[in-house]
């Protein structure tokens, strides 16, 4: 079995002072379309994402994804266990995501800060939840649950936000930093979801990225966005469904500069690009970190 953990690496990265450093992997989101892109040798890529929910049904799909995991790393990711249900999760989902772990061995493990599922209904969405002891507690239990199934930490990633909770009493990254305390799991710092919600919450993204220890930090998230207009206000919406903006690379650069590289992902949900572009948006992730974690090197040295 793989050694679980979320700091694997991957070849080595030259640096300015001589001496190779490790390379966290730069891994891309693996859809249905680009199987038949694969033909031969595997795709020069750290890892790939799959949705857990897209396999839990075995069958070809399964099949076909495990011939690619004989060449690539993959990481899997969750959309639908609802950690912030206060229902608890789903036993049967719960089992089947479970077994989808074993019999992939991923390198990843991640689900997302929110709630889909009420009363046996799935929903859709990944909604949000109010910040408070109430549902850190909640959601710290749901977490624990998931670990203990999977038999290992996860990655817990930040949501994209659209309204703020009145009765909300602890700040975000706060929150996420006690679930880290309270159940050793590590976060997945979703990079455009913090650019979308501090611009549509009002809040200074840096701010929030000081906010968190760096050393929870187990892989960094990459999307794009779209901007919507809302009767004369400007929203932005995390439709993964672009190129990543010029914004979040600049917020990228800072949180890498900031703590350090991680294994990154290129996410890209709706109208799926060929894997080509998805590989070209990986390699800029590259050239980004390098140039984030070189930059400081560059000051002190002048």
């Amino acid at each position: 079995m793989t050694p679980a953990g979320p700091d694997f690496d991957v070849g080595v990265r030259a640096t300015r002072s001589g001496p190779a450093a490790p390379h966290p992997a730069f891994g891309v989101g693996l859809r249905a379309r680009h199987f038949g892109e694969m033909d031969g040798a595997p795709p020069p890529v750290g890892f790939f994402e799959i949705h857990a929910e897209n396999y839990l049904s075995g069958g070809p799909a399964l099949r076909r994804l495990e011939r690619v995991r004989e060449g690539t790393a993959l990481s899997v990711h969750g959309v639908g266990l609802s950690l912030g249900s206060a229902e608890g999760l789903d036993p049967a989902h719960l089992r089947r995501v479970a077994g989808l772990v074993d019999r992939l061995d991923p390198v990843l493990v991640s689900e997302h800060l929110s709630w889909s599922v009420v009363g046996g209904a799935y929903l859709n969405d990944l909604l949000p939840l109010p910040y408070t002891e109430e549902s850190l507690a909640i959601v710290a239990a749901n977490v624990r649950w998931f670990q203990d199934a999977v038999r290992r930490p996860v990655l817990i990633e930040n949501p994209s936000s659209y309204l703020a909770f009145r009765h909300s009493t602890i700040p975000e990254p706060e929150f996420l930093m006690a679930l880290v305390a309270r159940t050793g799991c590590r976060l997945l710092c979703d990079v455009n979801n913090v650019h979308v919600s501090g611009r549509n919450l009002g809040w200074d993204p840096r701010v929030w990225l000081a906010g968190i220890d760096g050393a929870a930090i187990g892989e960094f998230h990459l999307a794009g966005h779209a901007v919507n207009d809302a009767d004369g206000e400007e929203i932005l919406i995390d439709d993964h469904g672009s190129r990543v903006n010029e914004a979040v690379w600049e917020l990228y650069r800072d949180a890498v500069a900031r703590y350090g590289a991680r294994p990154t992902l290129i996410e890209w949900d709706t109208d799926v690009p060929p894997l080509d572009t998805l590989l070209d948006e990986a390699r800029r992730a590259a050239r980004e970190a390098d140039d984030a974690l070189r930059a400081p090197l560059a000051e002190t040295a002048s």
